[in-house]
């Protein structure tokens, strides 16, 4: 199937994972991008290559690499990427973040793999997608931290269930939690995602324990379309 953006547009028939609302928020949300140029971008788990677009628009002077373990999601990436404004700056690759060695980073991304103790899906590529097997959260962290530059800076969506268990394991990796926005589908309903950013600090000259900053996002209005602020944060890549 074939998804527009207003600068793009994405084919994601061959990932197992199909272009969704978690990758839209996870390529339009991270506020480093607003405060400081970034040169270099890492996209960890890009699927089709939506996020790595969605950055390569709103980063105008980034290079930006994107990895997954699925060869065919990869292939689908590259071809996303040729037909798109920025292809001089996008680049995938086949590998897992355990062993990637390219960097390092300004900013880091990731819509990772995130059911642990769910039933696995007979689909594999989905499963692989999915399941954090391949991934864990730890080695996600330890990882990021590796390839980030000093003030480097790493965006996750995650479920609202792991917020605990993800925010607890940072310090070990000198990753510090600087924002936290909940999402809710409906202002009714429970936070169903947390959006998390981290900022990396090896150095004695900016704490690692300081308040994140906290806010929530409800996707829809009262009457079941975009809220306000949903639209507000997407206006630049819907149609």
């Amino acid at each position: 199937m074939s998804f527009r953006f207003k600068q793009f547009f994405v084919e994601d028939s061959r990932c197992a994972m199909k272009v969704g609302t978690d990758g839209v928020l996870i390529g339009c949300w991270p506020l480093a991008i607003d405060h400081w140029p970034i040169h270099r971008v890492l996209d960890v788990g890009t699927g089709s290559g939506l996020v790595a677009l969605m950055l390569a628009q709103r980063c105008p002077e980034a290079q930006i690499d994107a990895i997954d373990i699925d060869d065919a999601a990869v292939e689908q990436a590259r071809e996303n990427f040729i037909h798109s404004p920025w292809s001089d700056r996008l680049d995938a690759f086949v590998s897992p973040l355990q062993d990637w060695q390219s960097g390092p980073y300004e900013l880091i991304v990731s819509n990772p793999p995130y059911f642990q103790n769910s039933l696995k899906n007979p689909d594999k590529g989905r499963q692989t997608a999915r399941h954090t097997d391949t991934l864990s959260y730890v080695e996600l962290l330890q990882h990021s931290a590796r390839l980030l530059t000093e003030d480097g800076q790493l965006a996750l969506i995650l479920p609202a269930e792991a917020e605990a268990e993800v925010r607890e394991k940072t310090t070990p990796h000198g990753l510090s939690l600087t924002h936290v926005t909940r999402v809710y589908s409906k202002e009714s309903k429970p936070v169903r995602r947390v959006l998390l950013q981290f900022e990396k600090s090896t150095t004695s000259r900016r704490p690692l324990a300081i308040s994140p900053k906290e806010d929530t996002l409800i996707l829809e209005d009262d009457k079941g379309g975009r809220s306000r602020d949903y639209q507000e944060l997407t206006k630049d890549f819907y149609l």
